[in-house]
């Protein structure tokens, strides 16, 4: 019989109590089960190292997860560990690659037969890893412009942030190159995608073609800068139609590197500075999570 410790992000306030509720009540039915929500790193940290045998499971999205799978891999303790993932997020988007049910309740019955698969991850300059996506440039402006709309409108906060930023921003001159051969050398683009998975921002399909267990990562280089071209490419991006534009570039690699004038990145939803250079690389089967038997190969 499986024990599971229900990791609540502290930054989760607005999260649905009497879903989670429910889903203690699934896991508790399958096996003793304890939920905490930690307050700090420091408080994650504690958990992590007191889990004694127990699942790690995940309550909430893509940026909890984020936080959990780091403090894990700085413990030492990510290759020993598999992880179970409840998506509570506004987006959930790692969740929708790696074939965890989006209802919350499902996805915690489905822990109770769910087996490790393992997965990829990405690895920045400063060490840290990505599990899902990181962006730079209009991606993360969006990001930025929709947090303030999150608690209203969830999901869609993502798309009314990226209208405003795409509207506000005039591009970043940038050079970025895969594995090694540069693809854009000094040219103003609109933004960068860096994806394990396929899907950011609640479902959009920045890099249809991922896959989070593959051991590749996939490159969405945009240069729609005109009126007319950013709202084609928006048009597309929500169809998953933009990796056919000539203003488009799809690559598939395991390296990538940013650099030029200072841009935001955004990992699985965690704003960062604006940086001059920047660049992730893949890190192959580098940790396990919990999906269902039914599930089959992650979409």
């Amino acid at each position: 019989m499986d024990r599971y410790l229900v990791i609540v992000s502290a930054g989760a306030g607005d999260v649905d109590r009497p879903t989670l509720d429910a889903v203690i009540g699934v896991l508790a039915a399958a096996g003793p089960t304890e939920a905490c929500q930690p307050g700090d790193a420091a408080g994650l940290e504690a958990a992590l190292k007191g889990l004694e045998g127990r699942v790690p499971v995940v309550a909430g999205g893509d940026g909890s997860l984020h936080l959990v799978v780091n403090r894990l891999r700085q413990l030492g303790l990510l290759d020993r560990v598999a992880v179970g993932l409840v998506p509570l997020g506004t987006g959930n988007d790692f969740a929708r690659g790696a074939g965890v049910p989006l209802d919350p309740v499902a996805a915690a019955r489905a822990l109770a037969t769910a087996t490790p698969h393992r997965f990829d991850l990405l690895e920045d300059d400063g060490g840290a890893v990505v599990v899902n996506a990181a962006h730079a440039g209009l991606g993360a402006e969006a990001a930025a412009a929709a947090t303030g709309y999150k608690p209203q409108l969830g999901p869609l906060a993502y798309p009314v942030g990226a209208l405003i930023a795409g509207v506000r921003e005039r591009g970043w001159e940038l050079q970025v190159s895969v594995d090694g051969t540069l693809v854009a050398s000094d040219a103003r683009l609109l933004m960068v995608g860096v994806a394990n998975g396929p899907t950011i921002g609640g479902g959009t399909p920045l890099a249809p073609e991922a896959r989070p267990d593959d051991g590749r990562l996939d490159v969405v280089v945009v240069a729609a800068l005109g009126p007319a071209a950013r709202v084609a490419f928006a048009t597309a991006l929500r169809a998953g139609t933009h990796v056919d534009r000539d203003d488009v570039h799809y690559l598939r690699g395991t390296s990538v590197r940013i650099s030029g004038e200072p841009v935001r990145h955004n990992t699985d939803g965690e704003l960062g500075d604006a940086l001059t250079a920047h660049g992730y690389q893949l890190l192959p089967t580098a940790w396990s999570l919990l999906v269902p038997q039914s599930a089959g190969a992650p979409r």
